[in-house]
């Protein structure tokens, strides 16, 4: 494997890694990161693949974190009622990303990765970030576990605008749970346990569509962006909530339009 393509990996996997669970937009940033700093590999149709199987090592990471949670929550389907309710209420807001992801990946893929609308995307989110995070919402929620059926679809149908890169999965989730009264830190965490079906789903069809391209090098390559990836998620995972329970989002708004703006000089610069 060319060691330069090896140190991009590494970069790219930790860049996943870190902005996965924040609401940013990982598969934004990564886009950013190949297209504005020379981090792509030379293969468009790879490094669109590339940006959607390293995620999965970020959730293998999420996964691990809650791994006694979720056993738990699935020793207590038989007899809880409310474990019921939550597996269920995961399933039915996972579904209608899924189903339009599946029905528009070719157009998700050839036209919506795009730098471009990555930037606009990740300033309109910025800014809708910064209003939600500032308004005086019901708090009716404080666990991501015990919410309302439906408030689980309505979520998950917010999420569906996450098929534009640079809205950001978790961010268009935690918006979504917060306008129907979840608190920060539930909001947050029903975004983590979200992302598992998710983006398992979304790796599984992109190695489906894309596995023909995947020779042993390309293969090499989404394994040390994978393990990157992994690796930075553990630190997000564990820190995430608490700073949002202190803080909110407005740093990650900020942040946001900072990194669209920075994104759009560049690339009207460079046209």
């Amino acid at each position: 494997m060319d060691p330069i393509f090896a140190l991009k990996a590494v970069l790219l996997g930790l860049i996943e890694g870190l902005t996965e669970f924040l609401p940013v937009s990982s598969t934004g940033h990564i886009l950013l990161a190949e297209s504005l700093l020379g981090l792509g590999f030379g293969d468009a149709r790879f490094d669109k693949t590339f940006a959607v199987l390293i995620q999965l090592g970020a959730i293998l990471a999420l996964t691990g974190v809650y791994f006694r949670k979720l056993l738990g929550i699935a020793l207590a389907l038989p007899a809880e009622k409310q474990a019921r309710i939550f597996v269920l209420g995961v399933l039915v807001a996972f579904l209608p990303a899924a189903l339009l992801g599946a029905m528009l990946h070719g157009f998700i893929k050839g036209v919506l990765f795009n730098p471009w609308v990555v930037c606009v995307s990740l300033i309109a989110g910025g800014i809708v970030l910064l209003v939600v995070d500032d308004l005086p919402l019901s708090r009716k929620h404080d666990d991501a576990t015990r919410f309302p059926l439906a408030m689980y679809f309505k979520i998950g149908l917010v999420q569906c605008a996450a098929m534009i890169p640079g809205v950001s999965r978790s961010g268009s989730t935690i918006v979504g749970a917060m306008l129907m009264g979840a608190d920060k830190r539930a909001a947050a965490e029903f975004s983590f346990f979200l992302s598992i079906p998710t983006m398992t789903g979304a790796f599984a069809y992109d190695l489906y569509k894309n596995a023909g391209i995947l020779t042993p090098d390309y293969g090499a390559i989404v394994a040390l962006g994978f393990v990157s990836a992994f690796v930075a998620g553990l630190v997000v995972v564990k820190g995430l909530l608490d700073y949002v329970g202190r803080h909110g989002f407005a740093v990650f708004g900020w942040w946001r339009i900072v990194v669209g703006s920075v994104g759009l000089a560049a690339l009207i610069l460079t046209g």
